[in-house]
C-alpha cells in the first residue's frame, strides 16, 4: 500500500501524518513509539518493540472472577486460628 504524506512544520519540528489505514495495518496508535532508519536512501518506519506492554482495562480485569472464587475457597486458610503446637 503506497500513500503520499506531506511534510509540514509544526513549531520547531517537521512532522508527517500517518494515515489511519496504515496505523491499523501496523497495529500502532497515538503514543506508541516507532523505530526510524534510512536504508538505501529510503526511510523505514517500524513499530518499536516495547519493554512494557500496555493493557486495556478489559485485559486487566480478565480472569478477575477466578481470583475472587479462589480467594473465597481459601479463606479458611487465612481466617483460622493457630493449629497444632504454634505459640500464640
Amino acid at each position: 500500500m503506497a500513500v503520499t504524506s506531506k511534510i509540514r512544520r509544526q513549531g520547531g519540528a517537521l512532522v508527517m501524518t500517518i494515515p489511519p489505514a496504515l496505523l491499523k495495518l501496523l497495529h500502532v496508535d497515538a503514543g506508541d513509539h516507532m523505530s526510524l532508519e534510512v536504508q538505501d536512501g529510503q526511510l523505514i518506519a517500524r513499530p518499536a518493540s516495547s519493554a512494557t506492554k500496555r493493557y486495556t482495562l478489559a485485559e486487566l480485569l480478565e480472569g478477575s472472577e477466578s481470583i475472587a472464587e479462589l480467594t473465597a475457597e481459601t479463606a479458611w486458610a487465612r481466617d483460622g486460628g493457630p493449629m497444632g503446637s504454634q505459640l500464640t
